[in-house]
């Protein structure tokens, strides 16, 4: 039985769960993508299924546990070293404003060439709310989170205006610092450039979004293409351009059409036009799939002296026509002139998607609470990377009380805009709540 197991007998001073349970209640949120409510009521269920003596944790119990790991880790002492990549970013919600995010991992702590970064690879190394950000904001941020680590051997971004302003007057002051731009974003400029003002990507872009529109509420919904972002489009053009593939050797092929109970003439009417992009989508395949392979190589295999001639050969038997020749040179040196940053036998990160990957999961643990401006949630940053280890749940329940999370919060967060809404709108009701509910007639 569970509590007979130690880390169901152990409980951090004062108290009442156990390490086991607090473990188990942290693992289905920042691991199984549970809810705070389903995390409670799963620990409530498997509690009565094996008639534990344990009562289950509340979400909101949770929640301050959540918090005191994250406050823990970030605020946790980091070994100074000359070794530091720093990974940046900005996080946004409602309201105006915004958190520089900072992430950190040691190039000598790396994970093997072959391998991704993954979250528990890396270190939370400050998070900094702002009401405004410009790059002289960015820069003093960049100089507190020294005091951290020391001075770092790599910045890594996205190459935002606020964040590359900053950096730039970072390495001013810090010339050992290398300024690495982030490989995803690299990509998406390309295919931007070469896509946004092509004609033909314009109609096919048009016509998948009004198709979508048209078929979403029929029987042919199960064709209907993906939904096209209005942010950062063209870090996603590959989830387009298969399913205009997919399509394309669907509708030619006729393959399923009577399984699924549709006559050719209401294939064709909704999804005929697609034929009209046969040799476009073949030459936009091509510039995807040499975009997949640089960013697979760099998001693998990092950044060293002359990686471009390792990852050439990659891209020649998936280079066709004189435009993929073309975009597989860009690309080339672009990786060529950020891995001469590094020094020899030095191997740079070149790939900020761990970031991306934390801000996903700050969300969609959010949920709605998102549309409420930032939250104490944003300390969940510090517990969903590194190691969650019994032993460092135990230290920081030990260490952090609730009070120190929540003057954490006000100082650096403020009231959401819930709060202030709320603030704004309880006078109102108040007066509401006083008016007579009946007015006798005269």
């Amino acid at each position: 039985m569970l509590e007979q197991l130690p880390v169901f007998a152990q409980r951090p001073g004062h108290h009442r769960f156990s390490l086991g349970s607090i473990g188990l209640f942290l693992a289905l949120v920042l691991s199984a993508a549970t809810s705070l409510r389903g995390a409670s009521r799963v620990l409530a269920i498997w509690g009565t299924v094996l008639a534990l003596p344990e009562a289950a944790p509340s979400w909101y119990t949770g929640r301050l546990w959540l918090l005191r790991v994250g406050y823990y880790k970030l605020t946790r002492p980091k070994e100074h070293a000359s070794d530091w990549v720093w990974i940046i970013d900005h996080t946004v919600q409602m309201g105006v404003q915004k958190c520089l995010v900072i992430l950190g991992v040691r190039l000598s702590a790396l994970p093997p060439p072959g391998t991704c970064l993954r979250h528990e690879h890396v270190e939370p190394i400050a998070l900094y709310p702002v009401q405004k950000s410009n790059g002289e904001v960015v820069y003093q941020q960049l100089t507190q989170a020294v005091a951290h680590t020391g001075v770092p051997r790599e910045i890594l971004s996205d190459g935002g205006s606020d964040l590359q302003a900053g950096v730039a007057q970072f390495r001013q002051a810090h010339p050992e610092t290398s300024a690495i731009y982030d490989i995803k974003h690299k990509t998406a400029l390309v295919l931007k450039h070469e896509l946004a003002e092509e004609p033909l990507w314009q109609a096919f872009t048009q016509q998948a979004a009004q198709t979508k529109q048209r078929v979403q509420q029929t029987s042919l919904a199960f064709l209907a293409p993906p939904a096209q972002r209005r942010k950062a489009r063209y870090m996603n053009v590959d989830i387009l351009i298969r399913w205009g593939d997919n399509l394309l050797r669907y509708v030619e092929q006729r393959h399923g059409a009577e399984s699924a109970a549709l006559a050719p003439e209401q294939l064709a009417e909704h999804y005929g036009w697609i034929m009209d992009f046969r040799d476009a989508l073949r030459s936009w395949g091509e510039l995807v799939h040499i975009v997949a392979a640089v960013e697979q190589f760099v998001r693998t295999q990092g950044l060293y002296r002359g990686c471009h001639w390792a990852l050439e050969p990659a891209l020649g038997p998936l280079t066709h026509t004189e435009r993929g020749r073309q975009i597989s040179q860009q690309l080339l040196a672009f990786v060529q002139a950020e891995s001469a940053k590094a020094a020899p036998q030095e191997r740079l990160l070149g790939s900020s998607e761990v970031i991306e990957s934390v801000f996903g999961k700050l969300k969609r643990l959010e949920q709605h609470q998102a549309h409420s401006g930032f939250t104490g949630l944003l300390l969940t940053v510090g517990a969903m990377v590194s190691e969650t280890t019994q032993a460092v749940i135990h230290k920081a329940l030990e260490t952090v009380p609730t009070t120190q999370v929540r003057q954490w919060c006000q100082q650096h967060l403020g009231p959401s805009v819930q709060a202030q809404r709320q603030q704004a709108f309880r006078p109102l009701q108040q007066a509401e709540e006083k008016r007579p509910q009946f007015q006798l007639a005269a």
